[in-house]
């Protein structure tokens, strides 16, 4: 039986709602399972209440359909991310690749097919603790390293509905929202002591519980009202993008994606990154810096997630046909390397530094 068939295989209504309609806007408050329940028992016609809705979540998390429940973390906004990439030789892959995904810092690796073909995310506290990581990589791995931050966020979102045959991500959905949003390289969180403390606690997901915020407040010993003040505050700052249960896309059958570089006129950068991030089958596009001297002369990335490779492919080439009639090339991940969520410890201890 193919993964796509079964892991369908005991979902009802109930669940199809937990996982598609709730990846994001759980509520905050304190016991926000019963409201879940109740909104989604008038949906489905179906008598749940917040204990059962609970032990659902619970499941699904075990079955791997869920990779967590929690909030989903924005680590541009919180500290200093990059996109890197190096060129490793064949007969050294493996050992480069240990390198570095030791860094506590990598939080994605990947392989790809280009003569780039290691491509990691390093998330630090600041721009030269980020830049000092990506130092050390060159010199321990003897590996040029191309560093690429995100300049200009378009969209980034992988959430999107999964109980479905769609081929590829948002196929039954007509278009997304977007805007274009600035991302500084030298971005801080400008945490409070208690907003440090909420992340820490919280980047791994939030408790199995029906009192979760309640139970992150006594883990770091602060009234539950603070927390959820605080939680709100990360919400509408950005740090926090999304709270809900985060869907493994892989289980669900999204097993194709591809990067796809652009090399897009400076001067339509926004337009084109406007207009393509609101296709809805383009789960990220963004701006990243060109690197002519390291040979590199691509400024946009988009993204495509999908069940089939065909149906990846042929959604790329209507891009390239009908919104980016520009120099392009296709880098297929082919191995995961390394995918964790980034690690706040860091970003957390270097802005209690500066207090």
């Amino acid at each position: 039986m193919s993964l796509d068939a079964d892991w369908r295989a005991g979902i009802d209504a109930v669940d199809a709602a937990l996982i598609d309609e709730y990846q994001s806007g759980f509520p905050v408050e304190e016991r926000p399972f019963e409201r879940v329940a109740a909104e989604i028992a008038a949906e489905t016609g179906t008598e749940v209440d917040a204990t059962e809705l609970l032990d659902r979540v619970r499941d699904l998390r075990e079955q791997g359909v869920f990779r967590r429940f929690g909030a989903v973390l924005n680590p541009p906004v919180i500290g200093s991310s990059t996109l890197a990439a190096v060129r490793a030789p064949s007969e050294r892959f493996d050992e480069i690749a240990d390198v570095i995904n030791g860094y506590r810092q990598v939080n994605h690796n990947y392989r790809r097919e280009h003569e780039w073909n290691q491509w990691f995310v390093v998330t630090a506290g600041s721009r030269e603790k980020r830049d000092e990581i990506l130092a050390e990589i060159a010199e321990r791995t003897g590996c040029d390293v191309l560093n690429l931050p995100m300049l200009t966020d378009y969209y980034i979102d992988l959430e999107f509905p999964v109980v479905n045959r769609d081929r590829f991500a948002r196929e039954s959905i007509d278009r997304t929202d977007v805007s274009a949003t600035r991302i500084s390289e030298d971005a801080r969180g400008d945490l409070s002591p208690l907003e440090a403390d909420l992340l820490l606690a919280i980047q791994d997901g939030f408790p199995l519980s029906a009192t979760p915020y309640a139970d992150v407040a006594a883990e770091i010993d602060s009234p539950v009202d603070d927390v959820l003040a605080a939680v709100e505050r990360l919400l509408a700052d950005g740090c926090i993008k999304r709270i809900g249960c985060v869907v493994n896309h892989i289980v669900t059958g999204f097993t194709n994606n591809c990067m796809v570089v652009w090399d897009v006129p400076d001067d339509e950068l926004d337009d084109r990154g406007e207009a393509v991030g609101s296709l809805p089958y383009v789960t990220l596009c963004y701006h990243r810096p060109r690197r002519p001297d390291q040979d590199w002369e691509y400024n946009m990335f988009t993204m495509i997630h999908g069940r089939e490779a065909e149906a990846v492919d042929a959604k790329i080439d209507e891009l390239a046909s009908e919104h980016l009639p520009f120099d392009h090339e296709r880098l297929y991940s082919t191995e995961t390397l390394k995918q964790t969520g980034a690690r706040y410890d860091d970003l957390v201890a270097e802005d209690a530094d500066r207090d």
